[in-house]
C-alpha cells in the first residue's frame, strides 16, 4: 500500500467509498472507517498502520496548503 488510492481500494474492498467533495474531510472519513475495520479484526496491523500513516501524511499535506492559501490571502487582502 503506497497511496491514498491503495487507502480507498482496501475500503471499496469491504464496501465503504468515501467522497464528500472536502480531501481533508475525505481523508479524515477514511481514518475513521479504516479504524472500524481494525477493531472489526477484518484488516490485519500491518495494513491498518501502512494505511493510517498514509492518511495521516496526506491530511497534514492538505491542512499545510490551506493554511498556505489562507496566508496568502491574508495578504493580499
Amino acid at each position: 500500500m503506497k497511496s491514498v488510492y491503495d487507502v480507498q481500494q482496501l475500503l471499496k474492498k469491504y464496501g465503504t467509498i468515501i467522497y464528500v467533495g472536502d480531501r481533508l474531510a475525505d481523508l479524515e472519513l477514511m481514518e475513521d472507517e479504516l479504524k472500524e475495520l481494525f477493531q472489526a479484526q477484518l484488516i490485519d496491523v500491518k495494513d491498518y498502520q501502512m494505511a493510517l500513516l498514509i492518511l495521516r501524511h496526506e491530511a497534514q499535506i492538505e491542512r499545510e496548503k490551506r493554511e498556505k492559501g489562507m496566508k496568502e490571502q491574508w495578504n493580499n487582502g
